[in-house]
């Protein structure tokens, strides 16, 4: 379990997604991906800290994704 605050990274250990964590909310810690997106829910417990090499490579994906737009 993370106790993240606001700003940092963790991941959804759910799934692997690695979101910044925006806030908290009805007992849920909020979410949005590296570089932006849709926020979602996760429960505290199924967090963990994100290692750096993780949050950068999701950077890396997001830059190359915004490269390929027409």
């Amino acid at each position: 379990m993370s106790t993240a605050g606001p700003a940092e990274y963790v991941v959804d250990v759910r799934d692997g997604r690695v979101g910044q964590v925006m806030g908290r909310e009805g007992g849920y810690v909020q979410l949005r991906p590296v570089g932006g997106g849709r926020e979602w829910d996760c429960p505290p417990h199924a967090t963990a800290p994100a290692p750096v090499a993780e949050v950068l490579r999701e950077r890396v994906r997001r830059v190359n994704r915004e490269g390929r737009l027409p």
